[in-house]
């Protein structure tokens, strides 16, 4: 096992290949607690710049493993490691096996690599693998006796093993599964074989073959047919599954597949024999593979090589893979294309000798070049196709030559230092006229009026900032005094309350950006708090509308809530200067008589809670989809709280009654009166804990230190709470001895049961793979450990791609077909 630091950094591997030939590559993790810190890691392994998975450990005993096939384009490949988000990135082995012939040959393998989700050995006689030397190519052929979470479960009555030891007959031609394997098989006595079981890298399309030989005697009025059954692609099921007919014999293989099929990420499949065959199904193996999109990496990865060539022995030449992806190189920096350009170059005091190599000049998105303090000798180049360049510090070299007069037609250009260089001739005009940071300083025979220049600058900089202040000074009294005399009232209001707040924000004052509204404006818009519609411990809500017809909900504090005061200095500071369509938008406040309030937008839909288990159901209920969009909804908002915010904030209080849906059902965060501003990423360790029961992140309850996987752990209970239809803390719903909606429903998921807690509700609107990928999802958020649960970035990603899942699936059941199923291939 090899061990790496967590840093920012990827740490690579470089092996040696043969171009256009195809080869399984195949990567092991073991972690077996080998650093005794408790802390399971999780990182990124990418295959060149194209990321092939992240490795999650989530015990000391699993092996993890990945396996990749891929048609070599270039004499060289790159493995490496990075993106560390808990521990330290490890491998423990690194394997490279050369493949033979046509086998897995495809037609998009120039823009795909195949990646392994399952390769199944069914009748095996015991839980080893087989793979070498019963495999030539190393293959992993798993057996069909392991045991670990929905991997071939919901297995037909009747299902028997049936083994040879007779030789049989393979194809070289294709795939060419091991003898050992096509040895053994499963039969369904009964008419049918089932199976259940994930597909990692699904939902989405695939490669896909069973591998069939008749390995038992049928006597000669006897014939086995059947076909393949998936509900999700009705259009397979017409074809008709002969193994002898199409193998002219016994012990042969026959492969029949698909090499381009859309497939969902929890797969049940049935082969079931046909009215006239007097055999049931036979199956011996198994293999699905995902396609994996290639990215070719950075359009500067060529040139950027004689960069490295100036020194390629050195330590900062060494990090290997490409330039940009998935992580920068330490050095420099690029942008966020999917084929990333190189934005800056850093390489200063790196001992660097001979010229500045020409390449650089390629690199057309540079912004900052940092070659400052090395040993680069001859004249500086043309840099006129990087229009974006606007740093460029080449001081203290060896230059020698002329100051290129073509730099001063670089448009943005901003700081330019080539001072203690060799540099002679005269200043270009271009670059003294330019609004530049210039210095030239050093070179004995560079010539220029840059110091007049610059003095002069400094001059009327002095001069003009001086008129500025003086002017804004006398306007700063003229206000203050008039101020004093008629806003006294409402400026005491403003400057009681914190200041406190994000640094992006403009102004300290929250009223410059909340409008402050008298108590008799909201007397009128409440009819003088008539209408109630909610309430919670700082108070009550009332209903209310403005005199031009806009629905308010206003929020008042109640006079003996102490907790409630700060509540409200908090949200007007947060509120007024946080805009984003999935958080509730904040109209205002009013502090007068010693009451406090806040002002909201009216949501017509009410509370998410209301309508999954509340006032609002009416023996109806929203459907899946529907529920998707609106966690969809909540996870925007909440992304935007963690990662748009500087400091970054933490909501504290998420639960389904702070999820509000407006009247086209679109859902926004509410009740920030818990958040807390995050400074420098730190945690923050408050002697308070706040929070609902039930939502309540048990770490922070027990450490008291807040973090943002604090609020993933809330949303995690959110999203078992669409699951079920019920509520997250409930005295009879979940069985004797169990109150909490996480312990209940991790038992029935662990154990593949997710139909037990799927509300009823729902009915059969929906798609199990979408429901097991939420349901995934959930239980990671709700991990005991913070280290071990998901960013809401992640949750949300995998929330979209369940909606996609879904959409499909209903133009699928609309009767839609699916352009794939025509690719069933007769081997």
């Amino acid at each position: 096992m090899r061990l790496f630091p967590a840093d920012s950094r990827k740490y690579c591997y470089k092996l040696n290949v043969e171009t256009r030939t195809r080869y399984l590559i195949r990567a092991t993790f073991f972690y077996g607690d080998f650093d005794s810190n408790n802390v399971y890691p999780k990182f990124n392994i990418s295959f060149g710049a194209t990321h092939w998975s992240t490795i999650e450990i989530s015990d000391t005993t699993t092996i993890e493993v990945r396996e990749l096939i891929f048609l070599a384009s270039s004499p060289t490949i790159g493995v490496c490691l990075s993106n560390a988000a808990t521990g330290q990135p490890f491998i423990s082995t690194l394997e490279l096996r050369q493949l033979n012939g046509l086998v897995y040959g495809t037609l998009y393998e120039d823009r795909f690599y195949l990646k392994v989700s399952q390769r199944i050995n069914f009748g095996a006689d015991s839980e080893a693998p087989v793979r070498y030397p019963d495999d030539p190519f190393d293959r992993i052929w798993q057996s069909d006796l392991l045991k670990k979470a929905n991997y071939l479960v919901d297995v037909a009555a009747g299902t028997v093993k049936v083994s040879t030891k007779l030789p049989i007959v393979i194809n070289d031609r294709e795939e060419m599964p091991p003898e050992k394997v096509m040895q053994t098989a499963v039969v369904g006595t009964n008419g049918s074989l089932t199976y259940r079981l994930n597909l990692d890298g699904f939902p989405g399309f695939g490669w896909a073959y069973f591998y069939l030989a008749e390995i038992e005697d049928l006597e000669l009025n006897e014939s086995r047919k059947f076909r393949l059954v998936l509900s999700e692609l009705p259009e397979l099921s017409k074809p008709i599954i002969n193994i002898q007919e199409n193998v002219q014999g016994k012990n042969r293989v026959y492969q029949p597949g698909f090499r381009n099929i859309s497939l969902p990420f929890v797969l049940s499949f049935k082969l079931r024999k046909t009215a006239d065959s007097s055999r049931g199904p036979l199956l011996n193996a198994m293999e699905i593979n995902s396609y994996l999109e290639r990215n070719d990496g950075s359009l500067d990865g060529g040139a950027i090589e004689n960069v490295i060539a100036l020194d390629s022995s050195a330590d900062w030449a060494q990090e290997g893979g490409d330039p940009c992806l998935p992580v920068p190189w330490s050095w420099l920096q690029c942008n966020s294309d999917p084929r990333p350009s190189i934005t800056v170059i850093h390489l200063s005091s790196k001992n660097l000798k001979g010229d500045i190599p020409l390449d650089l000049t390629k690199l057309s998105k540079l912004v900052e070049l940092w070659l400052d303090g090395n040993s680069l000798t001859g004249s500086i180049p043309d840099f006129s196709i990087c229009p974006d360049l606007k740093i460029i510090h080449l001081e203290n070299n060896r230059l020698t030559g002329e100051l290129p007069s073509s730099l001063a037609n670089l448009p943005i250009l901003r700081e330019l230092h080539v001072q203690n260089n060799r540099l002679s001739g005269t200043v270009p005009s271009g670059l003294l006229n330019k609004n530049l940071d210039l210095n030239y300083s050093g070179n004995i025979g560079l010539h220029g009026r840059g110091k007049r220049v610059k003095h002069l600058n400094i001059i009327i900089g002095s001069t003009v900032g001086a008129a500025v202040l003086l002017i804004a000074t006398i306007v700063s009294c003229l206000f203050l005094c008039k101020g004093k005399k008629s806003h006294y009232d409402q400026d005491h209001v403003r400057n009681s309350l914190p200041v406190q707040r994000p640094v992006s924000s403009p102004s300290d004052a929250p009223s410059e950006a909340a409008h402050c509204f008298t108590l008799s404006d909201i007397e009128e818009a409440t009819k003088s708090f008539e209408k109630k519609i909610g309430s919670g411990g700082f108070g009550v809500v009332y209903y209310g509308k403005l005199k031009d017809g806009k629905e308010i909900a206003v929020k008042v504090l109640t006079s003996n809530s102490c907790q409630g005061k700060r509540e409200f200095s908090n949200e007007v500071n947060l509120l007024s200067r946080i805009h984003h369509r999935n958080l509730i938008q904040f109209l205002g406040y009013c502090q007068e008589e010693g009451r406090s309030m806040l002002v909201y937008e009216f949501m017509q839909n009410g509370t998410l809670k209301e309508h999954l288990y509340g006032v609002l159901t009416s023996g109806q209920s929203i459907n899946w989809i529907k529920r998707l969009e609106i966690a969809e909804d909540a996870a925007k908002g909440i992304e935007y709280l963690h990662s748009g915010c500087v400091p970054a904030i933490i909501h504290r209080d998420l639960k389904t009654t702070n999820i509000l849906l407006d009247k086209h059902m679109r859902a926004k965060v509410s009740d920030f009166g818990l958040s807390k501003l995050v400074v420098d990423g730190a945690s923050h360790v408050s002697s308070a804990i706040r929070g609902t029961v039930g939502y309540l992140d048990p770490e922070y309850y027990i450490s008291q230190q807040l973090t943002d996987k604090s609020d993933v752990y809330s949303f995690g209970v959110i999203l078992l709470e669409l699951i079920s239809g019920q509520e997250a803390i409930s005295n009879e719903s979940f069985g004797v001895n169990c109150r909490n909606i996480v312990q209940w429903a991790k038992m029935h998921i662990e154990s593949g049961d997710i139909q037990g807690i799927i509300d009823r509700m729902i009915r059969d609107e929906y798609d199990i793979q979408s429901m097991w990928k939420i349901a995934k999802k959930a239980l990671m958020c709700v991990e005991p450990h913070g280290n071990m649960r998901p960013s809401i970035s992640e949750v949300l990603k995998d929330i979209q791609d369940a909606i996609l899942i879904e959409r499909e699936a209903a133009t699928t059941r609309e009767g839609n077909s699916d352009e794939m199923s025509r690719n069933y291939v007769h081997s």
